[in-house]
Parts: C-alpha cells; structure tokens; sequence
C-alpha cells in the first residue's frame, strides 16, 4: 500500500510510505527518483541488518528498531526487531516497511511544518534517532525488570530451574540487538560526518552511545547471573554429595559389622553369648558415636 505523506508543494521533499511492499511498487517511483534495482532487491527482501549505502542521486537506508510487542522466548532478527528501508534524496524519501510501526506513525501524523521535516536530511536524523530510542526504552523498562526478577529467583527462591530457559532468551535479545546497534556505529559515523554534523547529529550519536552502553551492562550482568546461577547449583549439588557421604560414612562400618557376623560359621566370636546381640549393638553405636566426634571436631558437620 502506497500512502503519499507529504508532496513537494506541502515541503522541501517528497514523502513515500509503502507498506508491506511488493515489486509492483517500485516501478513507478523506480523512474521517478532514478532508484537503482538492486537497492530495490535489498528492500523487498526479509532480513538484513542495519546498513548505509551511497548512490549518485540517493541515499539507501536499512534500520532496524524494536519490535512493538516481543514474547519472552523470541530469538531471531525477524522476531525482535522491526526493519525499515528508506531511500532518500535532496528533494524525496521512501519509506518500505512490512509492519505498524509507532514512531512511523507518529512521524506519519506530523504537522508538514515541524522541524523534522524540515528538510529530507533532518528527517532522516529523526527517523533514525526514533530507532534507536526504540533500543533505549527496550533495555530500561523491559530488559532491566526481567534482570532484577531473575535476581530475585536466583538469589531468594529456592525453584530455579524454569527461570533458566528464560534467562537464556533474554541472553539471546541482548546479544542480537548488541550486533544490530554495531551496524548502526555505521550510520550514525556517517552523519556525523562534517558535511552532515549539526545538533541533531550530536543527539543521534549520544542516544547511540547510550544505547550501546546500556546492552553491554546488561550483557555482562546477564552473563554474570547465568554464573552465579551455575555456581548456585553446584554448590547444592555438592551439599547434596556431602550428606549422602556423610550417611555412607556412618553406614560403611556398621555394613561390616553387619556383613561380619552374618557369615555362616559354626565357630564365632560371642555366636552362643546371651550377649552377643547387645554386645554387638553397643559396638555399633560406640562406632557411630566416635565418627560423629569425629566429624564435630572437624567441622564437617
């Protein structure tokens, strides 16, 4: 579907939107704006990371941005991100996209006299800059409340092993939007470049440092919860091997007492004694009672 947003008489540039694109089109704009085919092949095509490609008369975009809604075990690029390609020009801009975008629509809605859309350069910036706040927003109020609950299921429960499969998940968002913000160093390098640089330039770069800075904490408290959650589990594990090698410890001689006197001979130590049960009933216990001072003064209990 085809949405003309603004034509070159309401501003400096002409406004394209496409949504859920086909190759049909392309073909008029293709001759309109001199768009070469091959960027039309990147556009219609699914995938691709964030990009930036210069022609003789345009400039071809790819930007990626959070999806709006994202289930807890998502892990693929098509799952967790939207993608938006643009072509744009002095005097034009094509906006390609295959899902509802919010911030799209916002831009969409816009008075024709804002800022933004001042010129097709500014906004470029404020299509990209919308992007990557996207990231920003994702990883403080998603990303972050997730990490502080799988603290408290680490730390303070006593079930985890359900939490582990989410706690994977969440490693695999962080990890893929940490690659799609290393594409974007590209695009936002690009536009801060002298011919380029303004304050809408300097926002840009610092929403993407931003961004980026917030991924990689959240990488590495991610990582470092997934060890301490190891560690966890090794310790109990290791408890659990320590009381089951305590009890064989107690067992183990009263096993051969046991397996002592239950031999078949005629000719036995104490076999005929009245005392013979009670005599080797108290050696037990005498044996217990010594590994268990044992252990005491060892500290191993």
């Amino acid at each position: 579907m085809i949405n003309h947003v603004l034509q070159e008489n309401q501003s400096s540039f002409a406004w394209v939107d496409i949504y859920n694109p086909t190759a049909a089109d392309f073909y008029e704009l293709e001759n309109r704006f001199n768009i070469s085919g091959a960027s039309i092949r990147d556009a219609l095509e699914i995938g691709h990371l964030p990009k930036i490609e210069e022609f003789e008369d345009y400039h071809f975009l790819i930007i990626r941005s959070v999806a709006n809604t994202i289930s807890e075990d998502s892990d693929a690029l098509t799952e967790i991100t939207d993608r938006i390609s643009i072509f744009y020009g002095k005097n034009f801009v094509i906006t390609s996209h295959r899902n509802k975008i919010d911030y799209l629509e916002r831009l969409i809605n816009t008075d024709p006299t804002n800022k933004k859309l001042q010129s097709s350069k500014a906004f470029i910036n404020a299509i990209v800059s919308e992007a990557l706040k996207t990231f920003e927003e994702f990883a403080i109020h998603n990303i972050a409340t997730r990490l502080d609950h799988y603290e408290e299921v680490v730390f303070l429960r006593q079930s985890r092993k359900t939490s582990l499969k989410k706690m994977y998940y969440l490693k695999r968002q962080i990890d893929l939007i940490r690659s799609i913000l290393t594409f974007y160093k590209d695009i936002v390098d690009y536009f801060h470049m002298p011919e380029y640089k303004n304050i809408y330039t300097q926002d840009l770069k610092d929403s993407f440092s931003r961004s980026l800075a917030l991924y990689k904490n959240s990488s590495e408290n991610t990582a470092q919860l997934l060890s301490i959650y190891f560690n966890i589990e090794s310790n109990h594990t290791n408890e659990i091997m320590r009381l089951l090698t305590i009890i064989s410890v107690f067992f183990m001689p009263l096993t051969f007492v046991t397996g002592l006197y239950g031999m078949n001979f005629e000719n036995m130590p104490g076999l005929k004694s009245p005392y013979g049960y009670i005599s080797t009933v108290g050696i037990m216990l005498c044996i217990s009672v010594l590994i268990l001072y044992l252990f005491k003064k060892k500290r191993w209990l």
